[in-house]
């Protein structure tokens, strides 16, 4: 068991990965605290073994872990990688490339919808993985025995599972279904956080653009001050007293004081004085220039059962193909293609149409019917019935 802190050790296990086909990766982090997460262990998977790199350790230069994490000539694997290649990101200015996420793959061979770590490698590795070490506090120093296992581990069976997942995307020819998928992950703008767009994620009960205009500046004063403060944004300011203040719109101390949920001392501070500030911009955005959220319309008439019906197809082919419904098509998707036979939706481009797509139009239309054939939902000719193999006309 290897656990790197210092910088020559660090810079040659780098140079013992050059001509890897590839590496697993995993990290341990916090955020409860923080706004970016905090980067407290990285374990890499090589050919020749398994290593825990520490970036806590004092003078630990991450450069030649950044230069393996962007070499196009090695593939990283990970699981669930999203927030793994969000640290990355933020840490090196880059994303790790060229990139293979297990759970997107395993949603591509039949394991289900956002399958975990745990029961992929049990199913895939035969590994058992104890979970003891999942919630231990990975800032901690020094590090125990059993939280180092547990963390090698991640890395370790995801060897097995990589293999075996590629294996069987070969098999099947299905290695092009991840291309769009990982397009995504690999996207900077996936892991770009705008201020300016941070007030859609706030549930609101009124649409009326000049109480928006407020709660717009208000929430991306919030999202600037957690970034620079680097704390998660309720410490900032939680969510119920950002759309009350946006709602009674202060403009003066004693306004902002008398608000629910803040306090004089607030409103006479510096934040005081920036929330007022946020206030006053949301309030001198000339009504031309207001937000607005379009309400969400309301399906026409007799659509809602299209939809259904769309759903009924869509699990019979995905549960046919081995492949996860989720990956395929969302519920949007369907409402849209219930609507419009020239959505714009992934579930009518590329192998998704394919797989989905074109069977949903000619549904839609009563080229093809659904049936139910000896217990299970079937294609069958609109207006034909389709005939039985004899082997399931003797069922019962």
């Amino acid at each position: 068991m290897t656990l790197i802190t210092t910088n020559d050790a660090l810079q040659a296990f780098c140079q013992s990965l050059a001509g890897a086909e590839y590496i697993t990766v995993d990290t341990e982090f916090l955020r409860e605290k923080t706004y970016w997460p905090q980067l407290c262990l990285v374990q890499i998977g090589g050919p020749d073994g398994a290593v825990a790199i520490d970036p806590l350790a004092e003078g630990l230069d991450l450069a030649p872990l950044y230069a393996v994490m962007g070499d196009p000539s090695i593939l990283k694997v990970f699981h669930a990688a999203r927030q793994d290649v969000e640290i990355f990101w933020h840490l090196s200015g880059s994303i790790p490339t060229p990139l293979f996420d297990t759970q997107v793959a395993a949603m591509v061979c039949g394991f289900g919808e956002s399958v975990g770590y745990e029961t992929l490698v049990t199913k895939l590795a035969g590994a058992r993985i104890d979970k003891s070490s999942r919630f231990t506090d990975w800032s901690h120093r020094p590090l125990t025995e059993r939280q180092l296992t547990y963390a090698l581990s991640d890395v370790i069976h995801l060897r097995p599972a990589y293999e075996k997942l590629k294996r069987r995307l070969a098999r099947t020819g299905r290695s092009h279904w991840l291309e769009e998928e990982m397009a995504i992950l690999t996207d900077p703008r996936t892991y770009q956080v705008d201020p300016d767009s941070s007030w859609l994620r706030l549930k609101v009960r009124t649409n009326k653009p000049r109480f928006m205009a407020v709660l717009k500046e208000l929430a991306a004063w919030r999202e600037r001050e957690a970034q620079r403060r680097d704390m998660p944004r309720s410490r900032v300011l939680r969510d119920e007293a950002l759309l009350e203040i946006a709602a009674h719109a202060p403009t003066s101390v004693d306004d902002l004081a008398r608000t629910r949920g803040m306090g004089r001392g607030f409103a006479e501070g510096r934040q005081g004085a920036d929330v007022l500030a946020a206030v006053q911009a949301g309030l001198d955005i000339p009504d031309r220039d207001l937000p607005k959220i379009e309400p969400r319309e309301e399906p026409p008439p007799g659509l809602q059962p299209i939809v259904e019906l769309l759903r009924v197809l869509l699990k019979m082919k995905c549960d046919e193909n081995n492949v996860a419904a989720k990956l395929v098509a969302s519920s949007a998707d369907l409402e849209a293609m219930a609507a419009d036979d020239s959505a714009d939706v992934p579930a009518m481009q590329g192998w998704r149409r394919e797989l989905f797509g074109d069977d949903a139009l000619a549904l839609k239309h009563g080229r093809i019917a659904l049936a139910v054939i000896n217990r299970r939902v079937r294609i069958v000719p609109a207006g034909e019935p389709m005939p039985l193999p004899k082997s399931e006309e003797t069922e019962t």
